[in-house]
C-alpha cells in the first residue's frame, strides 16, 4: 500500500501516545472558534489516503483510516480509531467516535450532511443484507444535518441503483438500532434503543418508538405516532396514534405526544400538519 504513512522512530511514536488524553482533537470547537478554523490536526499513527480532500480544522486522531475518495468538511473530527471509506462526504462539524466505520468500497455514495455525530462502533452506508443487491449495482445513503446516531447502531445503503436510503434531520437514533435497506426517514423522530426498521419503510416526521421495537419491512409509521416498547409492527400506523403488542394493536391518540408538541385539546393535528411532508418525500417509492 503506496498511501501508508511512513511511522517515526518508535521512541517518538511511544512519546506522542502518551498524550493522546490531552489532544486537542477530542475537545470540540467553541463558538468563538467556529468562524476561524484551526488548523487541521492528523496524528501520526492515522492512514489519510493522499487523494482524500480534508477541510479546514479537521482532527484525525490515532489509528483511524481515510479513503481516497472521501471528503470531510470543516471542524470534522474523527476519534481514535474511527473508519471512513468509498465514496463518502462528511458536512461541517462532524464526528466519528471511537470504532465508528463510515462508506464502504462499494459503488455508489454515503452523503452525510452538517452536524451529526456518529456514536461508538456504529456502522453507517455499507452494503445492505438484502440477497436482490447485485454486486457492481450503485447504492446510496442521504443523511442530513443534526442526527445523533449512537453507540453500535447500523444504517444500510439502499438495495438498487434507483433507490436510496435516506434520513432527514434532527433524529436520535439510539444505541444499536437498524435501520435496513431504502428505509425513507423524515424529521425530528427518537428511535430508542434496539428499534430494528426492515427494509422500505417510510417513518413520517415527531415519530417516537421505544425500545426493541421492531417494524416489518414496507410499513410505513405516520407523523406523531408513538410505538410502545417490545412491539412488533407488522401494519401501517396511523398519524397521531398509540400502537403497542405484539402484534401491535391501536390503543388510541398519542395525547401525551401531541401535547409536548404544542397541540391544544380542541385543535385538528391533521389540519395543521396536513402540508408538512415535502412533495417529493416519496418519489423514489
Amino acid at each position: 500500500m503506496k498511501w501508508l504513512p511512513k511511522p517515526r522512530n518508535s521512541k517518538a511514536l511511544a512519546s506522542s501516545l502518551l498524550h493522546i488524553s490531552s489532544l486537542s482533537f477530542i475537545r470540540p470547537l467553541s463558538n468563538a472558534a467556529a468562524d476561524v478554523w484551526s488548523p487541521s490536526f492528523v496524528h501520526p499513527t492515522a492512514i489519510v489516503h493522499p487523494n482524500a480532500t480534508l477541510g479546514q480544522g479537521v482532527s484525525i486522531g490515532p489509528f483511524c483510516t481515510v479513503g481516497s475518495s472521501v471528503k470531510l468538511g470543516n471542524a470534522c473530527k474523527l476519534y481514535p480509531g474511527s473508519h471512513i471509506f468509498g465514496h463518502s462526504q462528511l458536512g461541517d462539524n462532524c464526528i466519528l467516535m471511537t470504532g465508528a466505520v463510515v462508506g464502504d468500497e462499494l459503488p455508489g455514495k454515503t452523503m452525510i450532511g452538517s452536524n451529526n455525530i456518529i456514536g461508538h462502533h456504529a456502522v453507517v452506508g455499507v452494503k445492505c443484507q438484502d440477497l436482490k443487491y447485485k454486486d457492481g449495482d450503485d447504492c446510496f445513503l442521504d443523511i442530513g444535518d443534526n442526527n445523533e446516531i449512537r453507540e453500535y447502531s447500523s444504517i444500510h445503503r439502499s438495495s438498487k441503483s434507483d433507490d436510496q436510503t435516506v434520513i432527514g434531520h434532527n433524529n436520535l437514533i439510539m444505541g444499536s438500532c437498524h435501520v435496513a435497506h431504502d428505509c425513507k426517514i423524515g424529521d425530528h423522530n427518537i428511535l430508542a434503543n434496539n428499534t430494528l426498521l426492515a427494509g422500505h419503510i417510510v417513518v413520517e416526521d415527531y415519530i417516537h418508538t421505544a425500545g426493541a421495537t421492531v417494524v416489518h419491512q414496507y410499513c410505513q409509521l405516520g407523523s406523531f405516532c408513538f410505538i410502545g416498547g417490545g412491539s412488533v409492527v407488522s401494519q401501517d400506523v396511523p398519524k397521531f396514534m398509540m400502537v403497542s403488542g405484539d402484534r401491535a394493536e391501536l390503543r388510541g391518540l398519542n395525547l401525551e405526544g401531541l401535547r409536548r408538541r404544542g397541540f391544544s385539546d380542541t385543535e385538528d393535528p391533521d389540519q395543521r400538519f396536513a402540508s408538512s411532508i415535502p412533495q417529493d418525500f416519496y418519489a423514489s417509492e
